[in-house]
Order: C-alpha cells, then sequence, then structure tokens
C-alpha cells in the first residue's frame, strides 16, 4: 500500500513549494516552474533559450552534463511554454540530491554556448515539421486565431525572425526571467527534503509576484486563412475560438464540451456524424488548450479536397445542436467518466503528479487544484452545457483551410 501526504512551505527565496510523499516508489521526481512576464523580442527567443539550457555551465560542458545524467540513470528535461519555463527531473532515490545538485547549477549558471549551431538545428528542425501539411495548417491556424500576439509565436514565425536575435539578447532574457519570474516547487517521491531544497533552489533569486504584461488575446471577426501546397493529398480543416481558460468558473463544462464533441474518439458527436456517417475522414476531434491568458477550443479534420466545404457545414450542424438541443443525462454521465478517467490516467507516476501539481501552482491555482477540479466536474449540469456552448461558440472564430 502507497501511503501519500502533501506538505506545503516557501523556501527562504520566497518559491512556493509542495512535497507530495508517496511512501514505497523507489523514484522520486521534481518540477520547478519559472513564470515569463513578458514577450520575447523576436519569436524564437525563447525557444532557442530552452534548447541552449542543456549545453553546458560554468562547471561543466554538454558532454559532461551528458554523461553525468546517464551515469546516474537521471533523466532530466528543461522545456519551454509560452508562460513558463519547465525544469523536471526523475531519478532513483539514492541519487535525488546529484539531481538537485545539477539541476541548481543548469538554473543558475548555464553558458548558453553553442548558440549559433544550435540556432541552426533548431530551424532545420522546424522546416522538416513543417513539410507535413498539419503542421503546417495548424501552425497558420495558431497564427491566425492569436494574430499580433505572443501566442501566434510559430514555427513559421520563429524561422522568420530567429535570424535576428543574438546571444546577447537570450542571456539577457533569461537573466530577467530568472530574477523577476515567479517560482514554485512540486517534489512527489519517498523523500522529505526541505533542507536540501533551501541549501540548492533555495540559492535561486527570490520568487516575485510581478503581474505579467503579457495581454489578454481576442478575436474580433471571422478570421480565415488559406494555404496551398500541392503536394498535399488531403485538406486539413482547423476551426477554432478564444474561450476562457483554467480557472474559469466555465472550466469544467468547456473541459467536458471537448469530450462531447470531439475528444473522445469513437464515442464523440463529431466522430460519429462525419467520420461513422458520412465517411469524410479518418481523423477528426476536438481540442481544448489552456495558457495563462486564454485558451482555444478548435477543431480539426484532415478529408478530400472534395469534402471541404460539406466538412465545415458539418461542424456548424454539430456545435447548432449542442446549442440548441440539450444533451442527455446519460451523455453526460459517460462525458465526465471518460474525462475523469483521462485526469486519473495522466496522474498516476510520481513525474505526472509533480508536473501537474506545479502546472497548477504556476497558473495560480493551488497545488492540490485537481481534487477541486473533480468535483467541479462532478457538478456540472445539462444546461451548464449548454450555455457554455451558446456563449462561446460565436461568429468570432478562426478557420483555416490547407489543401491542394
Amino acid at each position: 500500500m502507497i501511503l501519500c501526504m502533501m506538505r506545503e512551505f516557501i523556501l527562504e527565496n520566497g518559491i512556493k513549494t509542495c512535497i507530495k510523499q508517496n511512501e514505497n516508489t523507489p523514484r522520486v521526481a521534481l518540477t520547478l516552474n519559472i513564470s515569463i512576464n513578458e514577450p520575447e523580442t523576436f519569436a524564437g527567443e525563447y525557444s532557442l533559450m530552452n534548447r541552449l539550457l542543456l549545453k553546458g555551465t560554468k562547471k561543466y560542458s554538454s558532454e559532461e552534463i551528458a554523461n553525468i545524467l546517464d551515469e546516474n540513470a537521471i533523466e532530466l528535461y528543461t522545456e519551454m511554454k509560452s508562460d513558463y519555463i519547465r525544469y523536471r527531473f526523475v531519478c532513483l532515490n539514492e541519487d535525488f540530491q546529484k539531481a538537485l545538485s545539477m539541476l541548481t547549477d543548469i538554473v543558475l549558471n548555464s553558458t548558453f554556448d553553442e548558440f549559433d549551431k544550435e540556432k541552426v538545428k533548431m530551424k532545420g528542425e522546424l522546416m522538416a515539421e513543417l513539410d507535413s501539411a498539419k503542421v503546417k495548417a495548424s501552425d497558420m491556424f495558431t497564427k491566425t486565431i492569436y494574430k499580433n500576439h505572443y501566442y501566434g509565436h510559430t514555427y513559421t514565425s520563429i524561422i522568420e525572425e530567429v535570424d535576428n536575435v543574438k546571444k546577447e539578447d537570450v542571456v539577457s532574457a533569461y537573466k530577467r526571467i530568472l530574477e523577476t519570474g515567479r517560482k514554485t516547487i512540486a517534489l512527489v517521491g519517498d523523500v522529505d527534503v526541505e533542507d536540501r531544497l533551501n541549501e540548492t533552489l533555495g540559492q535561486l533569486p527570490r520568487s516575485t509576484e510581478n503581474t505579467s504584461v503579457v495581454t489578454v488575446p481576442s478575436i474580433e471577426k471571422r478570421e480565415y486563412a488559406e494555404i496551398i501546397k500541392e503536394d498535399a493529398n488531403q485538406a486539413q480543416i482547423f476551426q477554432g475560438w478564444i474561450v476562457p481558460t483554467l480557472g474559469s468558473e466555465d472550466y469544467p463544462a468547456i473541459m467536458l464540451l471537448n469530450i462531447i464533441l470531439g475528444a473522445s474518439g469513437l464515442s464523440s458527436r463529431l466522430f460519429l456524424e462525419l467520420r461513422e456517417k458520412k465517411g469524410l475522414a479518418y481523423t477528426v476531434r476536438t481540442s481544448y488548450e489552456t495558457l495563462e491568458k486564454s485558451a482555444v477550443f478548435s477543431i480539426y479534420i484532415g478529408t478530400e479536397p472534395s469534402n471541404i466545404q460539406t466538412s465545415i457545414d458539418g461542424f456548424k450542424v454539430e456545435i447548432d445542436k449542442i446549442k440548441e438541443v440539450p444533451i442527455s443525462e446519460e451523455e453526460l454521465h459517460n462525458a465526465k467518466n471518460n474525462l475523469l478517467g483521462k485526469l486519473q490516467f495522466l496522474s498516476e507516476t510520481n513525474s505526472q503528479q509533480a508536473n501537474i501539481m506545479a502546472y497548477y501552482s504556476i497558473m495560480g491555482r493551488p497545488f492540490s487544484y485537481r481534487q477541486r477540479l473533480v468535483e467541479k466536474i462532478k457538478n456540472v449540469t445539462v444546461s451548464e452545457i449548454q450555455n457554455c456552448a451558446k456563449k462561446y461558440f460565436t461568429d468570432k472564430y478562426a478557420l483555416t483551410i490547407l489543401k491542394p
């Protein structure tokens, strides 16, 4: 039997920290998030920064870092999100001190070496990704719905602008993030190491509550973008709306709308209507992607070019149906079970739990927000689903089509 308890405290430098003790688990996971309070100057500045964080510190070269991590079976990653940098590691309990020391060194002493080499490599990888018709359409969709906004810095934006980024820009931007960012730590495993955290990550610049200057994006009218890709075999269609994000009163209902319309696979409405009944596509789905200042609810389909308008009409039929006809209690019950099952599946390991706890915290929620969210999901009503559909599925949306 695994016994669990959570303990929250604040490090000497003001970092909100939570330790969740999962007894008798052999591996410990830690996630550190640092908020980003201002947009990057050029698209790609932050992505390049992230790629360089493991390329050497004042103490170790990139090869030495890789060897130390490999020899001690430490999985250590950095990830750049739109609203924060995430550092995380997983290791055996006995190697925790080594992993913590390596993480602290990387956060505080990265030299951002191999700058030019990594810039060229990143551009090549992004261009290769954009060979995919779906990725290319998704890229254009994000640029369209987040037009003239930092959140719209996509692969193509990075390729266009990253040559303007100099090493000193990345170093300066990282210093600002480190000094002004709000910081949060979640640690999950069979350890309780407050003193060690203060000795290591407690050396970071003080966590602040500086308000982000990233603006709240909006879409004022229907936005349309089209891409002609001569070698495309299929049309790729994305349609989406800007909707409330994590923490909103409507957040649980929008999560359930996502499940009902297209995120529950074979049982979702769009799958049943557009694929099973009409044979329009192999893939049709919805997604609900949350950021700090907003979120996007989108529908995607890959279909024959001759079926473009039929597919768009099919989207409208299903959207109108859920706005006009209350769903059944049974469909809502099934959607809740599906969503709660996914939430449970995505929080089984120590690493998953540390990530989600730190994510909730950096987004301004309690570390334990998942428990509160589960109760909110259980209490969503049929009328709340319908009201959300009416409120957010308006004629102010982005539509992107890639076709041959």
